[in-house]
């Protein structure tokens, strides 16, 4: 069965013609031209992914955002016509995995998609040598799960996979372009913005157990031995 994305898009036209080019890369397509529509149709058909319009009529892509975050982890693509650079932070602080500016290429988008799609669906790598633990924080990969002092803890996919990064390669400086190819897999020069702010969203979901170290200027890395904030 054809895995299913649902588009939350009031446009009918960039909705038609983003759902010609998924249909054509073999997915199955749902749509909902309101805020309200996406969040009941996210729940009850639990698509693979969401592609989510900023600008929707009734409800804002952000609120649509933190409530299909209450209850599911599935990877959200954020679509905005805004090139305000707050409105691209606060869309990845809300719980969106990464967004896409409008006008597009389709070919990009779908190519983007099927990159988020197959970096979820797998195990992180080094999940077969075990759970991954760093002082109280500990990953396990084959689940995805990450637990803080035996509580869990609830990441997005892209949360999960960059801390996992981070931890798999503790003691060594990742760029920031590194981090974006390992764990959004971008073989171009993407937004670096983008990591900053999951690195935000890990220290305030993780505490001060966070075992992230900002390297000022030049990217992340994890200490050797111990979680330090």
């Amino acid at each position: 069965m054809a895995e299913r994305i649902l588009i939350i898009e009031d446009e009918a036209n960039i909705a038609s013609f983003v759902k010609l080019y998924l249909e054509k890369a073999g997915f199955a397509v749902e749509r909902a031209a309101t805020g309200t529509d996406g969040v009941a149709r996210a729940l009850a058909s639990s698509p693979v992914l969401i592609l989510l319009d900023l600008n929707l009529p009734d409800i804002d892509g952000l609120e649509v955002c933190r409530r299909i975050r209450a209850t599911s982890q599935v990877p959200i693509l954020m679509l905005t016509a805004r090139d305000d650079d707050i409105d691209k932070i606060v869309g990845l602080e809300v719980g969106a995995d990464d967004y896409v500016t409008k006008p597009f290429n389709p070919r990009e988008l779908v190519a983007r998609i099927k990159t988020i799609l197959r970096r979820t669906a797998a195990p992180a790598p080094g999940g077969e040598r075990g759970p991954l633990v760093l002082g109280t924080v500990k990953i396990d990969a084959a689940r995805r799960e990450v637990t803080v002092a035996g509580r869990a803890v609830q990441l997005t996919p892209k949360e999960f996979d960059l801390l996992h990064a981070l931890m798999e390669h503790r003691g060594i400086v990742l760029t920031r372009d590194q981090l974006l190819e390992r764990v959004w897999g971008y073989t171009f020069a993407g937004d670096t913005r983008t990591v900053d702010v999951h690195v935000r969203q890990l220290r305030r979901k993780i505490g001060d157990e966070c075992p992230v170290v900002t390297v000022w200027g030049v990217g992340y890395k994890v200490s050797d031995d111990a979680a330090v904030a």
